[in-house]
């Protein structure tokens, strides 16, 4: 499913955190990473590059280590340009089915990610993006370093998938790899559609009952689907107002360990300027939160 991914490399806590979790992807298939870090000249002076260079290489080949102690075949790239075109053109390049970065309040590439350019990986990735948050104390209660990241090893991030659905194309497409994680073992999902009560009211609050009916017949479909894929576990939740505040809220009740989402939804323009619901959820979630693009 995930066989090579590219991981956005940073020189943070989080970030070395988050490498540690991803033994948890073999399950979904990976084998091999590329870990990318990219430097922008025009900040770095030029008496100090090489410096700077040398010390970034030298994170890279512990970052590397870090991977190849959990199995991974890996490469790495230490790229010259801006992160949020560089990682997509990279990954395409490489034929990555994955870009891993870690979650938003985590890291200073994550707050990167969804700050004021309107051009970032997000709303642009032309593969599946996994916003990585290192599970809260999973490591916290271990003196040692090393065992706190083995530890750290152990956190399941398919334990529990959520899957949030508008029933827009994007979404379906998510769907499919809700599909393929449960042909690689998951057990226990979790499905949510919200009724978004800014477009219901106050003209279509009428019709709220029919809206339910047919929506309801469409989560009973996705988890038959599952069902019959193998999942032996599988919630579904129609709820009634704010998207992404429900999902949110649902994603703590549940104690989901990865969310999966289109990256896009109806209102794609309406979204784009204002902010949409997969935006808000992969930067408040207190799960990790793969982003599956539309087909473009």
């Amino acid at each position: 499913m995930f066989k090579r991914i590219m991981i956005a490399s940073e020189t943070s806590p989080a970030a070395q955190k988050m490498l540690y979790c991803l033994n948890g992807l073999k399950k979904l298939g990976a084998k091999e990473c590329i870990i990318m870090k990219c430097f922008n000249p025009d900040e770095i002076s030029v008496e100090i590059s090489n410096f700077i260079i040398d010390i970034l290489r030298e994170d890279l080949e512990k970052q590397k280590a870090v991977m190849v102690s959990q199995g991974y075949s890996v490469e790495t790239r230490l790229v010259s340009g801006c992160m949020r075109t560089e990682l997509n053109c990279m990954a395409e390049r490489e034929e990555c089915s994955l870009v891993v970065a870690a979650a938003p309040d985590q890291s200073m590439l994550g707050e990167y990610l969804f700050g004021g350019t309107a051009h970032d990986v997000i709303h642009y990735a032309v593969k599946p993006v996994l916003l990585l948050r290192v599970p809260v104390g999973q490591d916290e209660e271990c003196a040692d370093p090393a065992e706190a990241f083995k530890a750290l090893e152990q956190c399941d991030l398919t334990e529990h998938i959520l899957y949030a659905t508008d029933f827009s194309d994007n979404a379906w497409r998510a769907f499919e790899y809700v599909v393929k994680m449960v042909e690689s073992g998951v057990k226990k999902v979790t499905i949510v559609h919200v009724q978004d009560m800014v477009k219901i009211n106050p003209h279509l609050i009428s019709r709220v009952a029919e809206f339910n009916e047919i929506d309801a017949a469409r989560l009973q479909e996705l988890k038959k689907i599952l069902m019959q894929k193998g999942c032996a576990d599988v919630d579904i939740h129609l709820l009634y107002g704010i998207p992404a505040v429900e999902i949110l809220q649902l994603i703590r009740e549940r104690k989901a360990t990865m969310t999966v989402m289109g990256s896009q939804g109806r209102g794609f323009v309406n979204e784009f300027f204002l902010g949409s619901v997969s935006q808000n959820v992969a930067r408040h979630s207190s799960s990790s939160v793969l982003l599956v693009p539309a087909l473009r």
